[in-house]
């Protein structure tokens, strides 16, 4: 017998041959998927270690259209192709600073199984989504995406919070590389804030915009551009402002050099070739944490 996560153990009825138990099969103990397995049992969803007897067979798992094989089937050690709820748990996770083995811990689920959330387009139940948002400090909610469409901070604030102001080597490591940051601009029409993809080249804010957009206003003027986060969870966040001159990038090898080592594409989409670049000459930032929390 051999099994691969996800699949199904099903328990025939000695007596009638018809299903008499089974269970989604969420931990291999052998790397060739032969027994025993961990076991998420349908009709109790616990998770128990089994030796299947001769009244027990596997039933393959179907993964979804375009799936691609399960874990421990991929080909060439292909690329995994997580579904949207495994990207969500897989993020929340990293938030936390945690590992798989201490997550999986957390949750009361085996660290493959885990995997097998994070790295697969799966469909976890419901009773092991509220163990992943109990062991993630989220809600089920947050893992299906249901707030997708809200804006963030409606969850209630900190009974001790502490507004911190960070220093600006803190601002520019907030920064990093690259993320999606916000321009705030003079136009004919008034104040405009809009989003727009960025990148950080020697201690520069450099964005990717069409000529006759919004964005394009900010050059020739002083702007502020602002990244932020908010933990909704954890009632936390920080955001950095910057503040300095707005110009066009027009030399042909910086341009150049900005386009080839862009982390992402503008994602507005469509034709965007004129770079603009912010010069700091203000960095500030601030960062909200309970009171009894350091950093």
């Amino acid at each position: 017998m051999r099994a691969q996560l996800g699949d199904h153990l099903v328990i025939d009825s000695p007596t009638t041959g018809a299903n008499r138990r089974d269970g989604e099969i969420v931990g291999l103990h052998h790397p060739d998927g032969t027994p025993p397995y961990d076991v998420r049992w349908s009709d109790t969803d616990e998770v128990t270690l089994v030796f299947p007897g001769p009244d027990a067979h596997v039933r393959p798992h179907e993964p979804a259209p375009d799936a691609g094989p399960p874990p421990g089937g991929r080909p060439g050690g292909a690329a995994a192709n997580p579904g949207d709820i495994g990207r969500r748990v897989a993020d929340e996770r990293r938030r936390r600073g945690l590992s798989r083995e201490e997550a999986a811990r957390r949750a009361a689920m085996a660290p493959d199984y885990l995997a097998y959330l994070e790295e697969r387009p799966a469909d976890p139940t419901l009773s092991t989504l509220i163990r992943l948002a109990a062991a993630l400090d989220t809600t089920v909610a947050a893992l299906r995406g249901g707030g997708l469409d809200l804006p963030p901070g409606q969850g209630y604030a900190l009974l001790h919070p502490r507004l911190r102001d960070l220093g600006p080597d803190e601002c520019r490591a907030l920064l990093s590389t690259h993320g999606v940051g916000r321009v705030a601009v003079s136009t004919p029409q008034g104040p405009a804030v809009v989003p727009v993809n960025y990148e950080v080249v020697d201690d520069a804010i450099a964005y990717r915009t069409a000529p006759d957009s919004v964005p394009a206003a900010a050059v020739g003027t002083d702007v502020a551009f602002e990244v932020d986060h908010v933990d909704e969870a954890m009632s936390r966040g920080w955001s950095v402002l910057v503040v300095g001159p707005a110009r066009v990038v027009t030399e042909p090898d910086t341009v150049r050099r900005l386009t080839e080592h862009a982390h992402t594409e503008p994602w507005a989409g469509g034709p965007r070739e004129m770079w603009v670049s912010i010069h700091p000459t203000r960095i500030t930032g601030r960062r909200i944490t309970p009171a009894n929390q350091e950093a």
